[in-house]
């Protein structure tokens, strides 16, 4: 597996390495101590385990996030697509980060097998940019209710540089999220 940290060095895109013949192709998707050796390499901390899995389908156009759990139930994420593609975008919510308020977006596929992982104190979101388009991720605490929060993903202050050529639907929740500036991301 290969790790390259991205303009905000927490934020580490995996390309896992893939073996492919006639027969077809196989991928180790999670190892934790290759992980974790290749996180150490870049210098970056080891994430507490992942305790849960999550997987969705979208269809084109759907857009979800930007979401965040607030301590003591802060979540890492390690992302991928299985079916379709997304763009997936990070925003540092860490009010003390030197790249507070900053996002990275990468494309995320079935076909190209990328990963990204995504610490605690950041926000996350995607928008699926094909039907079908399947979500998994690993977390590294559990989800609570009582610690959830979210950003608009389109708050003006972020200009998140979202594909311009799908049409976006979002939830009703995700349509009344708060601005970055209004967010308290403090311990619940």
């Amino acid at each position: 597996m290969k790790l390259t940290q991205t303009d905000i060095p927490d934020v580490v895109l995996i390309e896992p390495t893939v073996y492919e013949d006639e027969r077809g192709w196989f991928m180790e998707s999670f190892n934790e101590q290759r992980f974790h050796a290749e996180l150490q390499k870049l210098g970056l901390p080891i994430p507490r385990p992942f305790v849960q899995d999550n997987h969705s389908c979208s269809k084109k156009g759907v857009l979800r996030g930007l979401h965040f759990q607030r301590d003591p139930h802060a979540q890492g994420k390690l992302v991928r697509v299985v079916r379709g593609a997304a763009f997936d975008v990070a925003v540092d919510i860490r009010p003390d980060s030197p790249t507070f308020g900053k996002w990275v977006g990468v494309e995320l596929s079935a076909a190209n097998k990328r990963m990204l992982w995504i610490p605690e104190g950041f926000a996350h979101g995607f928008i699926a940019l094909e039907d079908g388009t399947e979500f998994l991720y690993k977390t590294t605490d559990y989800y609570a209710k009582e610690c959830e929060g979210a950003i608009r993903w389109d708050d003006l202050s972020l200009s998140i540089d979202w594909p311009k050529n799908v049409q976006i639907l979002t939830s009703e929740k995700d349509q009344q999220a708060d601005l970055l500036n209004t967010v308290t991301f403090g311990r619940l």
